[in-house]
């Protein structure tokens, strides 16, 4: 049986719009921005945009997977502010070492997915009242730790503060270009041939040189403008690791698939054999320990815990980041790079308005409207792909 290419065209018209509009969005938002003040595209500016992606995408990370299953986790910013507060509590108040101390924050984190798994699988809780009694209640944890004091400041010259101000030589920042660029073909290129060989619709064959091609130019271009400044910071690479290790996990392992199969119908994953429960439990403890991963790396940036971490807008940004980036509320749709797409919107929205002294009032209504957009496009391509 011959394979029947996937092309771009097919997709639309099935509702597949992927990754395009958030593209296309991102694409208007630089050309508004950099228009409108030419510090922008500064590498300067760049670099910070950089650094201030990390933490809330790498929650974002977190969310994505909950959103996969059509559930949600309300207490992503609750849960990275007190496993930040943990971490923090072990290394400068007990003397841990950094390493174990960052390890027991990530464990904190896994335990308490697990915690809201089981209530949402075994006690059959609604996954919003289950999350929302978790943001009210690690939050009071988070207080209840901090007590008097209300904040702890890590040593500014520690492991912990310094991978928020170490930057790679430049010719390791190349090196992964062509390394990331390289991989995408070899990966592109097998999972191709294993597509032909089941008899499976496949891309055209030039998709796979230009896909790794332009990937290659936009990781060009990103180091070529960072290292104009203080080069490639390991905040960025750390957030970007995870989400290449992510998307690896969700398009080429059994864990991925089923979670996309549960997503999409619970009932008929079950069905087919699929052990639903055990999928959704490790949905949430992933997604509570990337949140603890993204807790970590804000208190690096900041060199310190308070009672505010994890709060103010954070749970909000990771949700509509991972929205925005193009994965379905209604579960099913969606891969890790809609973290990193989501983020670069949100940061880009937030770093121009206040290059140009706009009142945060106007940077929330702004980014709502984006985020109702998003969720609109969404809509549209599911009534498409039912039609």
């Amino acid at each position: 049986m011959t394979a029947m290419p996937i092309t771009v065209t097919g997709r639309l018209r099935q509702g597949e719009a992927g990754a395009w509009p958030v593209v296309g969005g991102l694409v208007a938002i630089t050309i508004v921005f950099s228009t409108l003040n030419e510090r922008f595209l500064s590498p300067e500016n760049l670099t910070n945009l950089a650094l201030q992606m990390a933490a809330t995408g790498t929650i974002a990370l977190g969310v994505i997977m909950v959103l996969l299953l059509g559930e949600i986790d309300l207490s992503a910013g609750s849960v990275s502010g007190l496993c930040a507060t943990i971490m923090t509590i072990a290394h400068v108040k007990q003397g841990w070492n950094a390493l174990l101390a960052i390890l027991l924050a990530l464990a904190a984190g896994a335990a308490i997915g697990l915690l809201h798994g089981l209530m949402l699988t075994k006690l059959r809780m609604p996954s919003f009242v289950v999350t929302l009694a978790g943001l009210m209640g690690w939050l009071g944890l988070l207080l209840y730790l901090l007590r008097q004091g209300g904040t702890i400041n890590l040593p500014f010259n520690g492991f912990i503060s310094g991978l928020s101000d170490t930057w790679l030589p430049g010719w390791l920042s190349w090196a992964l270009v062509v390394g990331l660029a390289g991989g995408h073909a070899g990966i592109a290129t097998l999972a191709r041939r294993a597509r032909l060989a089941a008899g499976l619709p496949v891309a055209p064959a030039w998709q796979v040189p230009v896909t790794a091609g332009g990937l290659a130019v936009v990781l060009g271009a990103a180091v070529a403008v960072m290292s104009a400044d203080r080069g490639v910071p390991l905040l960025l690479v750390l957030f970007g690791a995870l989400v290449v290790l992510l998307d690896l996990v969700l398009r080429h392992t059994t864990f991925g698939r089923h979670l996309y199969a549960v997503g999409g119908n619970a009932e008929a994953a079950r069905r087919a054999g699929i052990n639903v429960t055990r999928i959704r439990i490790l949905a949430f403890v992933l997604a509570s320990t990337l949140a603890a991963a993204g807790g970590v790396l804000a208190a690096s940036r900041l060199s310190a815990v308070n009672q505010g971490s994890g709060g103010s807008d954070i749970l909000l940004m990771a949700i509509a980041t991972a929205v925005i980036g193009g994965t379905s509320l209604f579960g099913g749709r969606g891969r890790a790079y809609a973290a990193l797409l989501g983020v670069l919107v949100i940061q880009s929205i937030t770093n121009g308005m206040y290059l140009l002294s706009v009142d945060s009032s106007v940077r929330f209504m702004v980014t709502a409207g984006v985020l109702a957009l998003a969720v609109a496009i969404d809509s549209l391509a599911r009534r498409g792909a039912a039609r």
